[in-house]
């Protein structure tokens, strides 16, 4: 037995705006990595390994924070999904 109609329709509703402030919310933290530390990495003028640190904080960190967003993103959409009943079989 399906549910009713009106139902279905504000569990979607749900679930999208859910999906859609996840999504936004990851896209401005990928802005501020993506952007905002490299402009304030050339603050950072000392040495790391014989390279300045900026370049390491601009090469390895934000790859590091993008993979790590990446891996928030599965993860927090597999808990939204299985609690919205979207969960896809095994």
């Amino acid at each position: 037995m399906s549910p009713p109609p009106d139902s279905l329709s504000q569990r979607r509703q749900a679930y999208w705006l859910r999906t859609r402030r996840l999504t936004g919310a990851l896209l401005v933290l990928w802005l501020i990595f993506g952007l905002g530390v490299h402009y304030f990495a050339r603050e950072l003028s000392f040495s790391f390994m014989g390279w300045p640190f900026s370049f390491w904080l601009a090469a390895q960190g934000s790859l590091l924070v993008f993979a790590l967003l990446i891996a928030f993103y599965a993860w927090a959409m597999e808990r939204l999904d299985a609690a919205h009943g979207l969960k896809e079989p095994d």
